[in-house]
């Protein structure tokens, strides 16, 4: 994402400089040299994090050999070796008229906005021809779901940061809706927190006091998702933990209520009005979603599309994500109490 934030009177302004950086950037050698010790330094930073460190391993394992089982940093000898000619085969091969989006919010006129965009990146290309469409720079490759777990062990260490998925559903999925009212549904837990709990799972963990923290997540993709938990635990309370979350993922779809459906819609839509907060944000999700859906879903749409949601749909959702289903899994820590995948596994139709 490219954003400039400026006063009215200084979007063409603005529009020219994101012009030059996109299309006419020098990319000079030494800058490039540069850049590349930024990166180095936050790749370490990253892997200093268990949670960075966990989801770069549960995508690593559950879209092995895929575009989506690679981490956003790349590994360290790709940044070591990395040219000012790579990043050009880059941008030349990927910066096309129909994977870009400009977007505006707050004192601009659409009208002016679109000349704008006219004058300054009319000369896209549309398509790459057909040598560049099945060169290597382009990554296409559809992300295949595969259930595995990858676990890193430290002997020294008493917690354990863990997260379990199952395949969850793209943007335009029928199960798109319910999978986020199924997140909002199941909710979290913070020990330090307090004992807030949204859902008969999170009240376990929290009445037997099975981590320290539990939390939902749901990530979608073009043609595939992960829908999952995150969680951190003391080494000796982990195999409590997991007895626990499969047995109540396992029972989800038969235990969801009416009301519980009903109280996730309006957590879920002020959810979404508190992210539409400042133009900032509202200019994000203009882009995001032109890319995605190919127009703009107002609020009003989607919370149509919310309240169009029933229990039934929620159920099914539920069913179909978690009963005797594959899961992904990635742990970091004393995982000497965390049960085998088979196992896990087992707990998914009982």
């Amino acid at each position: 994402v490219y954003f400039a934030k400026v006063f009215e009177k200084d979007v063409p302004r603005a529009m020219d400089i994101l012009a030059d950086i996109l299309l006419t950037s020098k990319l000079d050698p030494r800058a490039v040299n540069r850049e590349r010790d930024v990166i180095l330094r936050e790749m370490r930073e990253v892997n200093k994090s268990n949670e960075e460190l966990v989801l770069d391993h549960l995508h690593g394992t559950a879209f092995q050999n895929s575009g989506l089982g690679r981490t956003i940093l790349g590994p360290e000898r790709n940044i070591c070796t990395l040219s000012r000619a790579d990043l050009r085969e880059y941008i030349d091969t990927h910066y096309l008229a129909p994977q870009m989006v400009i977007a505006g919010a707050g004192a601009v006129d659409h009208g002016r906005l679109c000349e704008l965009a006219e004058h300054y990146f009319g000369g896209l290309r549309v398509e790459l021809d057909d040598a560049e469409r099945e060169s290597d720079a382009v990554c296409l490759d559809e992300g295949k779901f595969v259930g595995s777990d990858v676990r890193i062990h430290f002997k020294s260490d008493n917690m354990v940061h863990m997260a379990l998925a199952y395949e969850g559903a793209s943007w335009t999925s029928e199960y798109a809706y319910p999978l986020m009212l199924l997140q909002t549904l199941i909710g979290g837990y913070d020990r330090a927190a307090g004992k807030n709990v949204t859902s008969q799972l999170c009240y376990d963990v929290a009445a037997s006091e099975l981590a320290n923290s539990i939390s939902t997540f749901n990530t979608c993709y073009k043609d595939t998702g992960l829908f999952g938990l995150y969680a951190i635990a003391d080494k000796e309370r982990v195999s409590d933990l997991m007895a626990s979350v499969m047995n109540n993922l396992s029972k989800m779809a038969d235990h969801i209520r009416e009301e519980d459906v009903e109280r996730a819609k309006t957590a879920l839509k002020a959810t979404m009005l508190m992210g539409l907060d400042g133009n900032t944000n509202v200019c994000e999700d203009i882009g995001r979603q032109l890319l995605t859906y190919g127009r703009r879903l107002t609020p009003a749409e989607i919370f149509g599309r919310i309240e169009e949601v029933t229990v039934e749909d929620v159920r099914a959702a539920a069913h179909t994500v978690f009963y005797d289903k594959d899961h992904a899994m990635a742990a970091v820590g004393g995982l000497e109490g965390l049960p085998s995948y088979e196992w896990i596994r087992s707990k998914s139709c009982q």
